[in-house]
């Protein structure tokens, strides 16, 4: 079937910027789509033209019965980039649709700011939540942001405040590419004003504050980055977990029996868009899990409450699962198992007899193998140093074949 969807990227200075290809599929449409402004940049037609409407996926429905007509939709700059492209083509598929971009905002603001774009982190917070920064809090690091509103940067100045991250710099570039461009640039800790407009974007060079405590991302953060209550995956063995279970991007994690989410948060923050569901009875370890999976940059980490098996109803599919508690269960192991796809992985830890005995049997069945880790940590003896042993944990690992 012909391409009936057009999606063509607007900048500030509307159809002027436009190549004669783009110009003639907005010239041709019988259906404009964009938002007010879009719409405003485009001129006068006759075409017939729609706004969006909130929620968006309604006006993605009426496209639906678009087909067979010339539908155009007006975007901002690349609509790839965190862009209205990416819902349309999921909707419709690539065929249905020719994509003309338009320069992104993160093109235009390393032209404005003199910073190699491949060396930045891309980021949008146009529906997403704030706390997504704090995953890539580290000196040096360049960050572009798409805004939401106008208010966007002053809640990233007040959030960087906050995390020792004060210095940075923020330059805030309004309506780059048209007649109304300007640039605000401030510290973070001396705060945004309201001279900022609604349509910018976020340059951050991040400077922490001396004494800041950054976090890596690679596995194994610290015990006390996490609020806990003691029962957690220890940081030494919960690197060896990660390990094992192998994060790649845009994957997904069970983590039953999840405590305070330790494991379920590294794992979202070892890999790009790793997705996890994180599964636990009780309710003061799922309140702990929430203000971690804030605190540290993952707010959207799925909060399941329930036990296993029990919990795993309606879930999406994993591609590996942690078992940290319950691995004894009535049926656990079995429903986890037939969960996971072909290569997918099952990590399990076990401290008591019982669990091992367990961990021993479902050995012998599925295959996989058995590790014994011990970890021993220097702590004070009376006016001395010695060794303090943790409980030594039995880790099965197995692939599904």
């Amino acid at each position: 079937m012909a391409a009936w969807l057009s999606i063509v990227g607007l900048g500030e200075d509307g159809l002027e910027g436009l190549n004669p290809a783009a110009r003639a599929l907005v010239d041709d449409a019988e259906v404009l789509v964009g938002g007010a402004r879009h719409l405003e940049l485009a001129g006068s037609s006759a075409a017939e033209r729609l706004t969006w409407e909130s929620p968006l996926k309604k006006t993605v429905e009426r496209l639906e019965g678009l087909r067979g007509r010339r539908v155009c939709v007006l975007a901002s700059g690349d609509p790839m980039a965190y862009g209205i492209g990416v819902t349309l083509l999921r909707r419709f598929g690539a065929d249905a649709a020719r994509v003309i971009p338009g320069l992104s905002a993160f093109s235009l603001a390393c032209a404005r700011l003199g910073w190699p774009l491949a060396e930045t982190v891309q980021l949008t917070l146009h529906g997403r939540p704030l706390e997504l920064l704090h995953a890539h809090l580290v000196p040096g690091q360049r960050l572009l942001i798409l805004s939401e509103d106008a208010t966007t940067p002053a809640r990233v100045a007040d959030l960087l405040s906050r995390a020792g991250f004060g210095p940075s710099r923020l330059h805030v570039l309004c309506h780059m590419g048209g007649p109304r461009e300007r640039v605000v640039s401030v510290f973070a800790s001396d705060g945004i004003g309201e001279d900022v407009d609604d349509l910018n974007t976020i340059g951050v060079e991040l400077i922490a504050e001396p004494g800041t405590r950054v976090l890596a991302r690679s596995p194994g953060l610290p015990d006390d980055a996490f609020e806990h209550d003691g029962q957690m995956t220890k940081r030494e063995v919960r690197a060896m977990t990660l390990a094992a279970l192998g994060p790649v991007p845009g994957a997904r994690l069970w983590d039953v029996g999840s405590g305070c989410g330790s494991v379920a948060i590294e794992w979202m923050r070892a890999a790009d868009r790793a997705n996890a569901i994180a599964i636990e009875r009780n309710a003061e370890r799922r309140a702990m899990t929430a203000h971690n999976a804030l605190a540290l940059g993952t707010p959207n980490l799925r909060v399941v409450a329930g036990s296993a098996p029990g919990a795993f109803d309606g879930l999406e599919p994993p591609d590996a699962v942690f078992i940290g508690g319950g691995v004894a269960g009535e049926g656990v192991v079995a429903a986890c198992w037939e969960a996971l796809p072909q290569g997918g992985r099952l990590v399990a830890n076990a401290v008591t007899l019982e669990s091992e005995q367990a961990l021993y049997h479902h050995h012998q069945t599925l295959g996989g193998e058995l590790v014994r880790i011990a970890v021993s940590r220097a702590e004070p003896v009376g006016g001395l140093t010695g060794w303090r042993p943790m409980m030594p944990v039995t880790q099965w690992r197995t692939v599904k074949p």
